[in-house]
């Protein structure tokens, strides 16, 4: 009875609105987006300082020595046929009761 007492075009209308206001946000936060992306490409790279810097050849991101080499590829080998240290996955804590913070604490009692 409940489905036949529901205003459908209230429902529908108010569906509507909020889709409708959902979409029209995303919209701004598109537009508000693309126009900061302007503003930092405007800024980013003035002609002068384009036109000055020479032409170089990007230069090498990393060196690595033939040790650090052999240490990656000694690794990878370890890792991929199964022989890296294998944990227990046992935590133990010993409780030292004698610690010079307790003695502290004692004497000032």
């Amino acid at each position: 009875m409940i489905l036949l007492s529901t205003n459908w075009a209230m429902a529908w209308t108010i569906a509507g609105v909020s889709m409708g206001i959902v979409f029209v946000i995303l919209l701004l936060l598109v537009l508000i987006l693309s126009v900061f992306n302007w503003l930092a490409e405007g800024k980013a790279a003035p002609a002068a300082v384009a036109a000055a810097a020479p032409a170089t050849a990007p230069a090498s991101v990393c060196s690595a020595s033939d040790t650090d080499e052999a240490a990656v590829a000694t690794a990878v080998y370890l890792y991929l046929n199964g022989r890296h240290d294998e944990e227990s996955g046992v935590l133990t804590i010993h409780v030292n009761e004698h610690s010079l913070w307790h003695e502290e604490l004692n004497d000032r009692l």
